[in-house]
């Protein structure tokens, strides 16, 4: 406890920097995933060429992804946001394609009816409707991103990831230890937030 008091202000610190670099991720994925999983859902071939595609880079390891992206974007915080953000692409793509796919055809079939564009029947039927399953894909990728990077520290990318390697540097547990713990406790917030999110959109569907 103790070493805790000693170092609040540096597990502060590095919180805030894992929260930046994870909310940054996690925005520009959900950004990214939006068209794909709708291109995805709408186009056949295309759709299973592109989920082939995202498994392929899922199934990279976190090391090895960042040492491939290093020669390309250098070091530090952009060189994380663009692995995180690749990470969570297949997650937040299969379950925007799955959302699409749940709505009734009647529904998407009567908002064309109204003359509405492939847009708006997106955006105010199917995107509604499918909302809580957008949702729980949200978070697993959120959780997910929180994970991955802790490893982002060996890039310089900062972030709780940071206490975990100087700890094994000094093979000193404390670190290690409150490193894991914060990040597990971000991990388990961001699962309750969007948890409640969900059950509210059930709820008002």
């Amino acid at each position: 406890m103790s070493w805790l008091g000693a170092h609040a202000g540096e597990i502060a610190a590095y919180t805030l920097q894992h929260l930046a670099l994870c909310g940054t991720s996690f925005a520009i994925a959900l950004a990214i995933a939006v068209p794909l999983g709708l291109l995805a859902a709408k186009r056949g071939r295309v759709g299973i060429a592109l989920i082939a595609l995202l498994d392929a880079i899922y199934t990279i390891p976190s090391l090895a992804l960042f040492a491939l992206l290093i020669p390309l974007l250098g070091l530090g915080f952009w060189t994380a946001v663009t692995a995180l953000t690749a990470y969570a692409q297949v997650i937040l793509v299969r379950n925007i394609v799955a959302a699409v796919r749940s709505v009734p055809p009647w529904m998407v079939d009567a908002a064309r009816g109204l003359g509405m564009t492939p847009l708006q029947v997106f955006t105010r039927v199917e995107l509604p409707v499918g909302a809580p399953v957008v949702i729980a894909g949200a978070r697993v990728a959120a959780v997910s991103i929180i994970a991955f990077a802790s490893v982002a520290a060996w890039i310089d990318a900062g972030g709780l990831g940071t206490l975990i390697f100087a700890g094994i540097e000094r093979q000193d547990i404390r670190p290690i230890a409150a490193g894991t713990l914060s990040i597990a406790a971000l991990a388990l917030a961001a699962d309750a937030a969007l948890r409640a999110m969900e059950r509210l959109l059930r709820a008002a569907g």
